[in-house]
């Protein structure tokens, strides 16, 4: 078994630190992403898992069995790097198999093991080229089947897709939740792009200032956001947030906007309360375009300011008390600059946090 432990983690340089104690369960066959902004602590939580960083203070275990103290190759995990770190001497197959060789596998242990990743991960036609001689993405698949051909217990992901274009990395995150799919074993990937997290993980672990914010499934994520910035960091676009005061059942934005208060937050708020309103693209629609759906409404005149086509959809941004949100229009016709849409929003997807501390009051 192959689970993931963290307890009490931390990690300094100097007086600097980084991480601040933080836990962590990851169960045997879990698919993890780890995400957030630039120097949030992910992938330096992901090499103190690897053994590349020092453990400040703290447990990490893999299988259960601490391993604070052991090197890199003696955790028995297989980590895939941004810059593929491919030997360009070498021929993919030679690629695949040189952590075996120096292992000192036999011959037909090492070429079985180089036919099987080859073959999970369609390099078979690759296999005596050398990495001058391949795209991107098939540079990335090399670097994830060398990782394959050692059966390790985790697989580590440094964010694997940064280095390509936005039409490869669509590919490569399809390729990779096939690989899990068909390499059942325990995954930790960091990347700061959430659009990533949202699609490859079983859960994800959104981290920020060296702390952890949230854990929880994508949709967990997303629809129960702990705090305004996992509001605003997960979803895309991320989530409109409107600050304001409860008074006589309405969230007062000024005093010429006033939103409903959800019945949902009915006896958890209190009046004069300074909240932050949040709705998503999805919940705000003109009418006659968007979901056909019972609940509770509000209606809203808005002056789109810009519309960008996407096809099936089109996003509509405006402004609100200052503040420019946006909203969503299926089934969509032309939209000019200036243009007044009368609009819907959905009251039951809304959310309310304290301003103060920024956390949700569901």
């Amino acid at each position: 078994m192959a689970e993931v432990s963290l307890r009490n983690v931390t990690k300094n340089y100097g007086a600097l630190e980084v991480v601040h104690g933080i836990d962590l369960d990851i169960a045997h066959d879990e698919f993890v992403v780890l995400v957030g902004p630039s120097g949030c602590g992910k992938s330096t939580t992901l090499r103190m898992i690897a053994g590349l960083e020092d453990i400040s203070g703290g447990e990490v275990a893999i299988g259960g069995n601490r391993v604070n103290d052991l090197p890199p190759r003696e955790r028995n995990i297989s980590m895939v790097f941004q810059n593929y770190a491919l030997y360009p001497h070498m021929t993919v197959r030679e690629n695949l198999g040189f952590s075996l060789l120096i292992a000192k596998r036999s011959e037909t242990e090492i070429a079985q093991a180089v036919d099987d990743a080859a073959s999970i991960l369609g390099l078979g036609e690759l296999l005596d080229r050398r990495p001058a001689e391949l795209s991107g993405g098939q540079r990335q698949r090399v670097a994830m089947g060398r990782a394959i051909v050692r059966h390790p217990d985790v697989f580590l992901f440094d964010e694997p897709l940064s280095n390509l274009d936005a039409k490869l990395r669509t590919q490569m995150r399809i390729e990779i939740k096939k690989l899990h799919q068909k390499v059942r074993t325990t995954i930790v990937y960091v990347t700061h792009d959430q659009v990533e997290a949202m699609t490859l993980a079983d859960r994800i672990v959104i981290m920020k200032d060296g702390d952890i914010v949230q854990v929880g499934t994508p949709l967990e994520v997303f629809e129960r956001p702990v705090d305004t910035f996992v509001a605003s960091f997960i979803g895309s676009p991320p989530m409109n947030l409107l600050e304001g005061k409860v008074s006589g059942g309405f969230v007062w934005i000024t005093p010429d906007v006033t939103l409903p208060l959800p019945t949902v937050f009915s006896g958890k708020v209190a009046e004069g309360q300074r909240v932050t309103f949040g709705f998503r693209a999805d919940n705000l629609m003109p009418k006659g375009h968007a979901l056909t759906e019972s609940g509770a409404t509000a209606d809203l005149s808005l002056t789109i300011t810009l519309a960008e086509p996407l096809g099936a959809e089109t996003m509509l941004l405006s402004e609100l008390a200052g503040v420019e949100i946006q909203g969503k229009m299926l089934n969509p016709r032309p939209v000019s600059e200036g243009e007044v849409l009368e609009c819907q929003l959905s009251l039951d997807h809304c959310h309310l946090f304290d301003t103060a501390t920024g956390k949700s009051l569901r």
